[in-house]
């Protein structure tokens, strides 16, 4: 990822607070006690009452906790004085919750603020959204027809454009400081991911790709295509989709000038394109046909590195690889480490989109 501080964007960063059960409040307080030049410019939207909660919770033994300063706006964040945590009350307050339990109350609150900062991105009022976890059965229970983050926020991005969800196009990818992938398919099940697989469908996904890490990376990146199958289909004896859907796309897409090459066999294309002791690997990125594909080998690399970037949104946004972390949540020891790998590579992003 290689994300600098040394380009700020010109506006402040937003910071959803994700679900007030789990240890998005704690990392993110963390994350300002821990790299205050980092977290410059940066704010919470979420809730203060939360927030002050998580500050207690998060500082170092010997410390004292760090300062909420509630802001009227986001752009006061910029003005914020160091050694505090600024909190933007975008929520109504959740009132009392149980720490790692699912609770609609507490999925509101992350959901809501999502939205929030989603429409303030849109607008231009932050440079761009880090998103702390939030837990995808409470975010239901709360009411939002949306699987996840991703979904969410392809939905908020269409409706400001005026578009339908599917006219806005988003992958999301994991990255850390050795590897990168893009999914061609989310939250689905595998059953239903390997049913949706389609040559125009693949050729989107390597067009987002392409596109995106073009601007991230200034050249054009090297993307190595996993297949579906064992052997990436054994010239189809092992299944047929890397000859009837996977070829066909990749050769789409290399007829519009992407570097695209494959498919390559799934259990070594991701150590072929992993980058060690600064030496890159032979991809810049690799195209993962599912989920749990793509996700494994990243999250195995380390998951306190991991950054998630949905790539195809008309504004900035990552976060943390890990989930709400309900095991120890409201314990204290939470590391941070994603989340400012998160603040990291939204500050590099942002500072080249503007």
């Amino acid at each position: 990822m290689n994300g600098s501080t040394s380009h700020s964007p010109a506006g402040p960063i937003a910071l959803t607070q994700g679900d007030p059960a789990g240890i998005g409040p704690e990392i993110l307080a963390r994350a300002f006690a821990e790299a205050p030049e980092l977290m410059a410019g940066c704010f919470v939207a979420g809730d203060v009452g939360t927030m002050r909660r998580a500050s207690v919770l998060a500082a170092r033994e010997g410390a004292p906790p760090l300062p909420v300063a509630e802001l009227d706006a986001g752009a006061e964040a910029l003005d914020a004085p160091p050694r505090c945590i600024p909190v933007l009350q975008a929520v109504a307050p959740p009132g009392p919750l149980a720490m790692g339990r699912i609770d609609a109350a507490a999925g509101r609150v992350a959901g809501e603020a999502v939205v929030w900062a989603a429409r303030a991105a849109l607008r231009g009022e932050v440079s761009a959204m880090v998103t702390a976890p939030l837990h995808k059965e409470a975010l239901a229970a709360a009411g939002f027809p949306y699987p996840g983050h991703t979904e969410l926020l392809q939905a908020e991005a269409a409706s400001h454009l005026g578009k339908a969800p599917a006219e806005v196009p988003v992958r999301m990818m994991l990255a850390n400081d050795e590897l990168r992938t893009v999914l061609a398919s989310i939250h689905v099940p595998l059953r239903d991911a390997i049913e949706a697989l389609s040559i125009e469908g693949l050729t989107q996904t390597l067009r987002i790709t392409h596109e995106a890490l073009a601007a991230m990376l200034g050249f054009a990146p090297r993307i190595g295509v996993a297949g579906l199958n064992p052997h990436a289909g054994e010239g189809g004896l092992f299944g047929r989709e890397e000859i009837e859907i996977i070829g066909p796309a990749i050769a789409a897409a290399r007829a519009e000038g992407i570097e695209a090459d494959g498919p390559h066999p799934p259990d070594t294309v991701f150590m072929r394109a992993r980058s060690r002791g600064g030496a890159p690997g032979a991809f810049d990125v690799v195209v993962a046909m599912y989920h749990d594909q793509g996700l494994i080998p990243v999250k195995y690399l380390g998951v306190e590195q991991g950054v998630n970037v949905t790539l195809g949104l008309p504004f900035v946004r990552t976060s943390p690889d890990h989930g709400t972390a309900f095991d120890i949540a409201g314990q204290g020891v939470a590391d941070a480490a994603s989340l400012l790998a998160a603040v990291r590579m939204a500050r590099a992003l942002a500072s080249r989109a503007g």
